[in-house]
């Protein structure tokens, strides 16, 4: 039976194994819990089981269709180049984990903060709840599956190929769980005095340090260098031994980073964030009013958003990530036209998909000023559209360092990319907002506008229309006539402002005003 926590059985090593059993036992079965929870709650549980059905059959087909294209396997050529290039996708893989759980202050949250703060729910629970959350991201669904199907193209229909992508598999979860232990050790850093500024300092040494390595030529070689390479050879290594091997120690991995993780959790949980408490608690001095209403509630939502912790880390990862990797890779005009679509669309992401759950239950009083919804529908939508540019300028400007001069026709098929995806983000998002609107408080540096489920989906949907409209633009990019690229941007702005103007009509009736701002300020 076990006893009081200030016994002496409780500080004794097995007293110390056997609570660690139990929390750890709670901890799974509060999961349990929470998600059966957050599964009952879904409006659409058809949807989500198709949605779930769905990433079964892309998974399986991503590990096994490739082994079966021509080329596939073959030892030479493109097959070859992939296999040698496999070590530097799951160290890829990795990196893009650590910024991902890094930005969002240790994962998603399974349970936003405030209704979690009255269930016992402990930090263990939490960082369980946000491993199992990370692969609900389009970027993490979108480098996995890629992973596979280079692994399956690289060797072919070949009798290895499953052990293979077994060791696959059990690298992308030992990954998340590294990139969610490094995640937990930096926001515990950031909570302390002074450590938002270690933090920057450490980000930018980390950044100019890669620029360094990639500038001067050594990056490939530092990655050959990386024990990923170990884990290649042992995936695809005929004897049986050292496949095992491999096996046993990315499962270590795995398993010891999920048990670690808990460590850093339960000491970030017991500190105050910094970032999140010096917007609460900060002082704003009184500005003078704006001329106009419209510019008054400009200035109001450009507050709300640019002070709020999520946003201001999210769109400084989206802004400086995409267009290092373009300074680092050198791309071409003709190629960073597809960035602003991507970084517009994780912007979106960020709270455009959910817009109006920034009011929250101060949506109640902003309806009771005099001033037209058009109004505030358009001082939204501005200030939506200008946080998307903002970024995609920031991405366009770093890639832009090594890209040389533009012709006339590059410089304007990227100027259209930034228009028409810009509008295009913002239509989407303003119909999803008045659409699905769901009541989230954006306070917390982990928190997302929407449910996880719904997010993957409306992630996915942001990216392929703008990779197309991307991809089209940059084809346009290698024609001389600049003009093409005007005319083939007039549809598609047309397209983006019909529909933008069909959802400020249904802003504008009451009926569907109060059913979005009502389901926001619950």
């Amino acid at each position: 039976m076990p006893t009081a926590g200030s016994s002496t059985d409780a500080a004794s090593p097995v007293g110390v194994g056997a609570g660690f059993v139990a929390e750890t036992r709670r901890a799974v079965a509060d999961v349990g819990h929470l998600v059966r929870f957050r599964t009952a709650s879904l409006r659409r549980r058809r949807a989500g089981v198709v949605a779930l059905a769905a990433f079964v059959v892309v998974t399986l087909g991503a590990a096994v269709a490739p082994a079966f294209v021509p080329g596939a396997g073959a030892g030479s050529g493109r097959a070859l180049d992939l296999l040698l290039l496999l070590p530097t996708m799951l160290t890829g893989f990795l990196a893009l984990t650590i910024v991902s759980a890094t930005a969002s202050g240790g994962g998603r949250e399974l349970l936003a903060r405030d209704p979690a703060a009255v269930h016992p729910i402990s930090p263990t629970t939490d960082h369980l709840g946000a491993l199992l959350l990370a692969p609900l991201n389009i970027a993490w669904l979108l480098q996995a599956w890629a992973l596979l199907a280079v692994t399956a193209f690289a060797l072919g229909p070949k009798l290895y190929l499953a052990q293979a992508q077994v060791v696959v598999v059990l690298w992308l979860g030992a990954a998340t769980a590294i990139a969610q232990v490094l995640a937990w050790i930096l926001e515990g850093v950031r909570r302390v005095p002074h450590g938002i500024v270690g933090i920057r300092a450490l980000t930018v040494g980390v950044l100019g340090a890669t620029l360094g390595l990639q500038i001067s030529g050594r990056l490939l070689q530092v990655f050959d260098e990386l024990p990923t390479r170990w884990v290649v050879v042992g995936m695809v290594s005929d004897s049986v031994g050292r496949w095992a091997l491999t096996v046993g120690v990315v499962l270590a991995m795995l398993v010891g980073a999920v048990v670690l993780g808990a460590v850093p959790a339960h000491i970030a949980a017991h500190r105050i964030p910094q970032d999140e408490l010096d917007v609460e608690s900060g002082h704003h001095p009184v500005r003078r009013l704006a001329r106009s209403a419209w510019g008054q509630l400009v200035r109001t939502d450009r507050a709300s958003v640019w002070r709020a912790v999520p946003m201001r880390r999210g769109v400084a990862v989206l802004a400086l990530a995409p267009g290092l990797v373009a300074l680092a890779g050198n791309l071409p005009w003709a190629q960073l036209t597809v960035l602003p679509g991507l970084v517009a669309s994780g912007g979106a992401l960020l709270w455009g998909v959910n817009a109006w759950c920034l009011d929250g239950r101060g949506g109640l009083w902003r309806e009771s000023l005099p001033v037209p919804p058009e109004t505030v529908f358009d001082a939204r939508a501005w200030v939506l559209g200008e946080f998307l540019l903002a970024a995609s300028l920031v991405t366009v400007l770093l890639g832009a360092v090594r890209a040389g001069v533009p012709s006339v026709a590059e410089l304007t098929a990227l100027v259209c990319t930034l228009v028409v995806v810009t509008l295009q983000v913002v239509a989407a998002s303003l119909r999803w907002s008045d659409q699905r609107p769901f009541a989230v408080d954006l306070r917390s540096a982990r928190a997302t506008p929407a449910p996880p489920v719904v997010m993957v989906g409306y992630s996915a949907r942001l990216a392929l229309s703008t990779t197309v409209t991307g991809l089209v633009f940059s084809g346009l990019a290698n024609v001389d006539a600049w003009q093409v690229s005007v005319l083939v941007a007039v549809p598609f702005l047309a397209w983006s402002t019909a529909r933008l103007l069909r959802t400020r009509r249904a802003w504008g009736e009451p009926v569907g005003r109060a059913r979005v701002i009502t389901a926001v300020a619950v």
